[in-house]
């Protein structure tokens, strides 16, 4: 009997992995930055000997920092190869077992078998698969586990890791995480998260709706059967000049995330602390919101605030959403982040696309990598 997508449901995006150069450090800008706490950690204080993790959370986001801390770690080729960047998407699910058995049945390439990892605070499982690049998906379930993340992994103290003066920013949930890969792979990709994930086809864009004068990308989005985890993939198309697509690709060293879209029920008063934490994001000209009442009609956020913060807007049938980009988080132009509002919308901000990558372009040109 062939097993169906709907024997082995995915619940939600569990936690995201970063490979860094250095996690502490990388803890405190993400705390100090994003307003994530620092909630857990393991490494030689808790007997691991080589690499050294630290786990953050805010709303239902967790994002797991991890460094290795010798010579002979086995990802350190990673490191050197992409600079700091995602290396999991970590997936839960019912049953662990099942999921990963359906998905090497389907042809996915095994990474690590289903395991069984147990401490005083119950057992945790998971395992984990091959995707795009050297990025993984895990599959993980804590249905058993009560501790702070898994074994080997002991809480930590929030006086440790909390700033004194410290501004609240609201991040709720993933909405998606965006994949970048080379010229040709994008349908390879959307068919294997069709046929090995069982997720499907939501939204396709061409080059005739994401282009600007010198450069074009194009991008298909899959979700899985209950809409819960949504994932774009992108690849660079055709152009007069070197996308940002094709920037990532040489800076990160192959395909791997581009960005993680984290939702909000306040744009304005998160970007607002955003701001105030010293984060950069990009920038549309000003003539971008006289265009957007009649572009997008009524909505609920003052134009001027909007316009002050630089968060743009979009509409489609079932509603509008609201969404900023930061710039990239590290020297290499890799990495970034968007904070998305939906009222209704399901989209992705297509309306917004061509301001988007001018604004993209103009950082592009700065770095000389245009």
């Amino acid at each position: 009997m062939t097993t169906t997508p709907a024997e082995i449901p995915f619940r939600r995006i569990d936690h995201v992995r970063f490979f860094v150069g250095n996690a502490r450090q990388s803890a405190y800008f993400y705390r100090n930055a994003f307003g994530f706490d620092v909630v857990a950690y393991a490494g030689l204080e808790t007997g691991l000997r080589h690499e050294a993790s630290y786990v953050l959370r805010q709303g239902e986001i967790t994002f797991v920092l991890t460094s290795p801390l010798r010579a002979d770690h086995p990802e350190n080729p990673h490191l050197m190869l992409h600079g700091d960047g995602v290396q999991d998407v970590a997936l839960e699910v019912d049953d662990v077992a099942a999921a990963f058995e359906a998905m090497t049945r389907r042809g996915a390439v095994a990474v690590t078998p289903p395991t069984h990892r147990e401490d005083p605070d119950g057992v945790y499982e998971f395992a984990t698969i091959r995707a795009y690049g050297d990025t993984t998906h895990s599959f993980v379930n804590r249905d058993r586990y009560r501790g702070a993340f898994s074994p080997g992994f002991r809480p930590l103290d929030l006086d440790r890791y909390s700033p004194r003066t410290f501004h609240a920013v609201g991040l709720k949930a993933i909405d998606h995480i965006v994949a970048n890969v080379e010229e040709g792979k994008m349908q390879e990709w959307v068919e294997f998260y069709e046929n090995v994930l069982g997720f499907s086809l939501l939204v396709h864009f061409d080059d005739k709706d994401i282009s600007t004068e010198y450069t074009a990308l194009m991008s298909k989005v899959v979700q899985d059967g209950k809409g819960r985890i949504k994932f774009p993939i992108n690849e660079p198309a055709r152009g007069r000049r070197r996308s940002q697509i094709e920037e990532y690709l040489q800076f990160y060293g192959g395909p791997g995330v581009q960005h993680i879209a984290m939702a909000t029920d306040n744009i304005v008063e998160t970007v607002r602390a955003m701001r105030n934490n010293d984060v950069s994001f990009l920038r549309v000209p000003p003539a971008y919101y006289e265009l957007l009442p009649d572009r997008v009609g009524p909505i609920a956020e003052d134009l001027h605030d909007l316009a002050e913060l630089g968060i743009l807007v979009d509409r489609d049938e079932e509603g509008y959403l609201l969404q900023i980009f930061t710039k990239p988080v590290a020297d290499r132009p890799t990495l970034f982040f968007e904070v998305i509002e939906r009222h209704g919308a399901r989209s992705f901000g297509k309306g917004n696309f061509k301001a988007l990558f001018e604004a993209i372009e103009h950082e592009q040109a700065r770095r000389g990598t245009l």
